[in-house]
């Protein structure tokens, strides 16, 4: 981990006065810093709660702080904006979208939505704030599964905006979605050939991959599960090495967890041996200093869109056990 050491001339400061600064202005706000998975390292050293967006989501939810700073992208700091109306919600870099989310405009997904009536919308966190006000439920990869199937088998379901997790979700509950096209480029990146060449490069190894992948990636994984399901699996497995198919932010709490076990970041192609969501990695130290040092970004959600999002994600949270 590289230091930026501190000069007299410049004011830039160690990655150590960053931490010691940032940790005194939590005191100081009563500010609760959330950091998902997939930030770097030194983000998640400093954070309160580090998680994938379920227990986040559920983070932002119950909390006494005045403040809360969300190290992720623009959805996420969005939704806990939904979720606490009367705090200030600050995130680091509010130029961190979701290209996820973004591969889903409001017009057309409504218009996709009136071409079905009476189906219930499932939309995938992974969504904007508008999105979430045209859904019925909001879910995310660890809890999609369970809720589909509280869903009467006599409704029809649409599920958004990512196409390989709800082409996952319909293959594991037998129910026939109806899928709007999006995708994650990170998880999309994944190809058959090159996971089976890693395969084969490393004989005794897991492989383990997020529902984001496409399906032909999927079939060859010993385990599919959400970020979170990933990390547990990875510590209650008796494998000593994966071959892990998702952002490889989460190793670095795997490692932490499993320091005797190998993890080896999936290659998405021979060209490009990393798939990386450089969104997350916006969010760097010195941001979330300065953020917590200027009390902005903030987020600001007009209240009649807040309260019409605020309906789907309370309704999966009610949905979900835990």
């Amino acid at each position: 981990m590289t230091n930026i050491r501190e000069s007299a001339e410049t004011g830039i400061m160690s990655q150590e006065e960053l931490f010691s600064r940032v940790n005194a202005l939590k005191k100081e706000m009563n500010a609760l810093i959330l950091a998902h998975y997939y930030t770097l390292p030194e983000i998640q050293q400093v954070a309160d709660i580090v998680g994938d967006s379920l227990a986040l989501a559920r983070a932002a939810e119950k909390n006494s702080a005045d403040v809360i700073v969300f190290a992720g992208v623009y959805f996420m700091a969005e939704t806990a904006k939904i979720l606490n109306p009367s705090k200030l919600v600050l995130m680091p870099d509010e130029y961190a979208g979701c290209p996820l989310a973004d591969s889903c405009p409001t017009d057309d997904f409504s218009a996709f939505k009136e071409r079905y009536p009476g189906a219930v919308v499932i939309t995938y966190i992974n969504s904007t704030a508008e999105i979430k006000a045209l859904s019925d439920i909001t879910c995310t990869s660890s809890n999609a599964e369970h809720i589909i199937r509280q869903i009467p088998e006599n409704r029809q379901i649409i599920f958004g905006p990512d196409r390989n997790l709800g082409g996952y979700l319909a293959r594991k509950t037998g129910r026939d979605l109806i899928l709007w096209q999006g995708y994650c480029y990170v998880h999309d990146a994944f190809s058959e050939q090159a996971l089976l060449k890693a395969c084969g490069e490393h004989p005794g190894a897991e492989l383990i991959a997020h529902p984001e992948c496409r399906e032909e990636v999927l079939r060859h994984a010993a385990f599919i599960g959400s970020t979170q399901m990933l990390l547990n699996h990875t510590v209650s497995s008796h494998s000593e090495s994966f071959i892990v198919a998702t952002e490889p932010g989460i190793i670095y709490e795997m490692q932490k967890r499993s320091p005797h076990k190998t993890f080896i970041p999936a290659p998405k192609d021979p060209d490009n041996p990393r798939s990386v969501c450089k969104q997350m990695k916006q969010n760097t130290l010195e941001k979330l200093h300065q953020c917590m040092v200027n009390r902005k970004p903030e987020i600001v959600i007009e209240e009649q869109l807040r309260l019409a999002a605020l309906h789907s994600i309370t309704t999966m949270l009610e949905m979900t056990p835990g």
